[in-house]
């Protein structure tokens, strides 16, 4: 979009979008000052704003944005850039962002699983606290298998429809 079609938006129907969609995001589990900072930067059309910019347009403190975006990046929902020449820092969310995020939940499940490797074996595996833990520590090596062979279809669909980035 070109920065006429950006001033030519109607800044309260942005606003609705992201808090509506915020929200949303809040009734799945994100906090929600992260989703509506997250929300904020998926709709601006550079992807990326500054501290400044996302307090201003979300009417929040510096602080608010702080936190909100040090959740985002341990998330790896988000990243921290340097403006050339500038002691001031960027927020930017990427197009692959959903896939960053899903793919470090990887890194949690396979944490679980050995956890749950080690229910089996305390608990006995012949026991039935022992098979409910097997059949959890199954469904999670399903769920890593499929998450794998998911984005490896999700890879080559988007290059196929949006081109390499």
């Amino acid at each position: 979009m070109t920065e006429s079609a950006s001033s030519a938006r109607d800044t309260e129907a942005v606003s609705r979008f992201v808090e509506s969609f915020a929200a949303q995001l809040v009734e799945a589990g994100l906090p929600r000052m992260p989703a509506r900072v997250f929300v904020a930067l998926l709709s601006s059309d550079e992807g990326s704003m500054t501290s400044a910019e996302l307090g201003e347009q979300l009417r929040i403190s510096p602080a608010a944005v702080s936190g909100a975006v040090r959740y985002l990046a341990q998330q790896h929902m988000v990243s921290r850039e340097r403006e050339p020449g500038s002691r001031r820092e960027r927020y930017r969310v990427h197009g692959n962002q959903w896939y960053e995020a899903l793919t470090n939940r990887e890194a949690v499940i396979k944490r679980w699983e050995g956890a749950l490797r080690e229910g089996v074996t305390s608990l006995g595996a012949d026991t039935p606290a022992g098979r409910r833990m097997a059949e959890t520590l199954a469904f999670f090596e399903f769920v890593e298998a499929e998450i794998v062979a998911m984005m490896e279809r999700w890879r080559v669909h988007r290059e196929k429809t949006f081109g390499r980035e």
